[in-house]
């Protein structure tokens, strides 16, 4: 693909990521390939949609001033539903990943499973996005479109899935390795700052490795959410982890609050910060660290939505929807396999 002139200086033309064993794994940075004509819902659809559906323009008044919303009884209800929803099409498109699958085909599946719900895939044209969910492969960190790049053997993706349903959204996302059958049994492990060294494959140590402390990360974020408690704690939480793996958190993009409105305050940081905002019962906001392996400064592709790590150093995501409740938090999106909180039973 053709990278921006402004960042040509730190793209690399080929990654190596090693294992402690000495073994290495050659990686060329993800190219662009081509991306399929934007999805589209039939005419004669009744699903409801989100203000942006037809036009792609966010709505002057979406941009809500720093006011946060105490969410009502009945909203969380439809939030709940929401968060449900999203979490089931996230555990789809994490299942269907294997080798030679392209992200454009993936799109397409929990697109049709979407709809066939009576949901709207909230990414779909919003500020004119032209697929349902958002792909990112290895060095892309966030916003990735999907496309006909053919998935291969060792690819760390991270799929971000997010709906419109009964006139709310609901967002999550997860990250896991194609083709590795411990992928999903590695994200279920216990939040932990203790690293396994006896992965099988030794070759997908670091890939593995990345996957679980950004996971782990999510897990301590909701683990300090609380009424009463500070928001500054989520940033605080997630930077322990990385720092005791050795990894950085991408300071770039942040969580963010969510109901009716699909971005809306507050607005959550990933890294130590001295935001005082106190959790209230009643805030739905989304915790969704991204985690990289090297530097976490980043560029965006020229088309204008991909963004990824100017070392090429491999990133990894995970997010959930939570509530505040009176007397803890509430995870709108638990996904037992592929997005575990280790807050509830699974």
């Amino acid at each position: 693909m053709r990278w921006k002139r402004t960042t040509s200086t730190t793209t690399t033309t080929q990654r190596w990521t090693g294992s402690r064993q000495g073994r290495i794994v050659r990686r060329s940075p993800v190219q662009k390939h081509t991306v399929t004509e934007q999805r589209r819902l039939p005419d004669s659809s009744p699903i409801l949609r989100p203000p942006y559906a037809e036009t792609g323009i966010i709505p002057y008044n979406m941009f809500t001033p720093e006011v946060i919303t105490l969410n009502d009884d009945a909203t969380i209800e439809r939030l709940q539903i929401s968060g449900f929803v999203a979490a089931s099409m996230l555990h789809l498109a994490c299942k269907t990943v294997q080798p030679g699958i392209t992200t454009d085909e993936i799109d397409q599946i929990v697109h049709n499973a979407i709809l066939k719900v009576g949901a709207y895939p909230s990414p779909l044209n919003y500020r004119g996005f032209p697929k349902s969910i958002c792909s990112s492969v290895n060095e892309v960190v966030c916003h990735g479109i999907p496309d006909t790049r053919p998935l291969q053997y060792g690819d760390v993706v991270s799929f971000d899935v997010s709906v419109f349903i009964n006139g709310v959204h609901g967002d999550n996302c997860a990250t896991v390795i194609v083709g590795d059958a411990n992928s999903a049994a590695t994200a279920t492990t216990t939040a932990t700052t203790t690293v396994n060294d006896n992965d099988d494959d030794v070759n997908l140590h670091e890939e593995r490795r990345l996957v679980r402390a950004t996971l782990e990360a999510l897990q301590a974020a909701i683990a300090v959410c609380k009424p009463g408690g500070c928001l500054s704690h989520i940033g605080h939480a997630i930077s322990d982890v990385a720092e005791i793996y050795g990894y950085e958190s991408v300071r770039d993009y942040r969580g963010h609050g969510i109901n009716e409105t699909f971005h809306c305050p507050p607005y959550v940081k990933h890294y130590r910060n001295n935001d005082t905002l106190e959790l209230r019962p009643g805030m739905v906001f989304t915790i969704e660290p991204m985690l990289v392996q090297k530097g976490a400064e980043v560029f965006e592709w020229d088309d204008g939505w991909t963004v990824a790590t100017k070392d090429g150093g491999l990133a990894a995501q995970f997010e959930h929807m939570v509530c505040i409740t009176e007397d803890g938090v509430q995870v709108l999106t638990e996904n037992a396999v592929y997005n575990p909180s280790g807050l509830l039973p699974v």
